[in-house]
């Protein structure tokens, strides 16, 4: 079970205005808080805040996140080293058949670095990249589809210096 609280309060006395902060804080297991708001492309400002995580930032990052997370575990076992691993992951927003808005695509764009004696060839990182998007939990529970299209042209691979 995953759990996380969820905390507004309301600071207006226009509140049936619409005329009230969409500000709230999000907590997770462990102490974690995080600032969280309605994205300044929805809720225009001051009612939202711009330095807060809205939650289609966070959709957002959380495909990339459990991508990533599957792609490292995957990658061990197959003793490759992996260094480093960015992403710039990009949601869209489309409409359904019923007109409603929703994020209709994230394209994860990872980079990522291996090092060690055991380099993986490009196939061996698409194929890693394609195994850990058949796994990731939240990609296998949404309509959204997801895109990964990895930077192999600068997939680094760096030797293991011998010992001198």
């Amino acid at each position: 079970m995953y759990q996380a609280e969820v905390v507004w309060k309301n600071d207006s006395d226009k509140f049936t205005l619409g005329r009230y902060s969409r500000a709230h804080l999000w907590r997770f297991d462990g102490g974690v808080e995080v600032q969280a708001s309605a994205s300044p492309q929805v809720v225009p400002l001051p009612f939202s805040t711009e330095r807060a995580v809205d939650p289609e930032e966070a959709f957002v990052a959380a495909l990339s996140s459990c991508h990533m997370l599957w792609f490292l575990s995957l990658a061990a076992k197959r003793g490759f080293l992996v260094e480093s691993y960015l992403d710039r992951a990009i949601g869209e927003l489309g409409k359904d058949e019923e007109g409603r808005t929703y994020i209709a695509r994230v394209t994860l764009h990872p980079e990522v670095c291996f090092n060690g004696p055991l380099a993986p060839a490009v196939d061996d990182v698409k194929a890693l990249h394609e195994a850990a998007h058949g796994q990731c939990f939240i990609a296998n529970s949404v309509k959204t589809e997801v895109l990964c299209n990895p930077r192999l042209q600068s997939t680094l691979i760096r030797p293991v210096s011998s010992p001198s």
